[in-house]
């Protein structure tokens, strides 16, 4: 059996798809790694939000968070995978945090939760409205029982003058924050207006900023998350953390390098790409728990083609195809996004996702990720 697929140049190409499923095994917990995946919600397509918060299909949303934690992996939380500030709105999210450390206190699995500041629906003019949202968010969190994660915020960016107005916002938040947290750094290519954070568009400078941060409350942070997809200036960042601060990588293009690591450390993973290899993320750690870092690479180095496809240019928009290959593998019952954000990659994008994830063995139930990809190709009029 083929399937005809459309590519960039607007021709046509025959794939043969695989007719059985990749086993991928591995033994839990997961021990030499803290494994995140940044998770997508699961929208609803039945409901309306002209004047509410998103509307997400609740059950769905939440099974793929058990489906995570099943394989051994953390959850991410609302997070810039769960569509944070691209149609996901504040109100949602705190809804989504509540929803999500309430089951993972059921089913005993580790989560993170991002604080922000998108509550504030117009520009921000001082650092204290910033912080004053942030502070809200940090406090929701925790009072959940989640584990923060301060992110990147547009509204500090925007008001920011300098690297010393960085220094005082989070210095804030970390003095008065319950657990240790994790800092977020999202470069500008997941969300252009995080140009310039820490104070400066020059990364060598941004950098020591951020540093200083992190050197300036050891005590409050439990690891930084570097998502410039830039691997050798993660690598030079690692090595200038404290002993007990963790790297977490964000780097979906160079993953497997970065948490296998090098003589003189590695990094541990939170990743928006685990989201749909959360069974191969977790068979590759459990290699790697075990010594055996050719296995390891085995699993995870044939993945990055499919990575490197999603979260290309644009690559804010790579959760169109996150979403894609969840409703592929029979995640959820549609392919439809919060904002109506499944329009924002072509039909050739999405097939050559398709391709990719079958490939690597991906799907659970190859026949119906075939069966849905023809679906999808009929809605587009390129019937195959």
């Amino acid at each position: 059996m083929t399937i005809t697929l459309p590519d960039t140049s607007g021709r046509s190409r025959t794939y043969v798809p695989r007719s059985e499923p990749a086993a991928y095994a591995a033994s839990l917990p997961l021990r030499s790694r803290v494994v995140y995946s940044a998770a997508h919600v699961v929208a609803d397509p039945l409901r309306t939000t002209a004047d509410g918060p998103a509307a997400l299909d609740w059950d769905a949303t939440l099974a793929f968070r058990r489906h995570l934690w099943s394989h051994g992996l953390g959850v991410a939380e609302a997070m810039d995978t769960a569509q944070r500030g691209m149609g996901l709105d504040w109100a949602g999210a705190a809804e989504l945090i509540r929803r999500s450390c309430a089951e993972a206190r059921s089913v005993g699995g580790r989560i993170a939760c991002g604080v922000g500041t998108d509550q504030l629906t117009g520009p921000a003019s001082t650092l204290a409205e910033v912080t004053a949202a942030y502070e809200e968010q940090l406090a929701l969190v925790e009072a959940a029982g989640g584990q923060a994660v301060l992110m990147a915020s547009r509204a500090l960016a925007a008001v920011a003058k300098g690297p010393d107005d960085y220094l005082e916002v989070y210095g804030r938040l970390l003095a008065q924050s319950t657990d240790r947290v994790i800092l977020h750094w999202l470069g500008p290519m997941f969300d252009p207006a995080l140009a310039g954070y820490w104070g400066s568009d020059d990364l060598d400078t941004a950098t020591a900023t951020f540093l200083d941060v992190v050197a300036a409350h050891p005590d409050k942070v439990d690891g930084v998350k570097i998502s410039l997809l830039d691997a050798g200036r993660e690598v030079e960042l690692r090595r200038r953390l404290p002993a007990a601060v963790r790297c977490y990588t964000g780097d979906d293009f160079n993953y497997p390098e970065l948490i296998e690591g090098d003589p003189r450390g590695f990094s541990h993973a939170l990743l928006g790409i685990f989201d749909p290899l959360a069974p191969l993320a977790a068979a590759a750690v459990s290699a790697l728990d075990t010594g055996d870092s050719a296995g390891f690479r085995r699993i995870l180095d044939p993945t990055v083609e499919l990575s490197r496809h999603l979260f290309g240019a644009p690559t804010r928009y790579y959760k169109t195809g996150v979403v894609l290959l969840a409703w592929l593998a029979g995640h959820q019952s549609h392919f439809t996004m919060v904002g109506g954000l499944q329009s924002a990659r072509s039909l050739p994008h999405l097939a050559r996702a398709y391709e990719l994830a079958d490939r690597v063995g991906l799907f659970p139930d190859p026949g119906l990720a075939e069966d849905r990809m023809r679906r999808l190709l009929a809605v587009y009029g390129a019937d195959s």
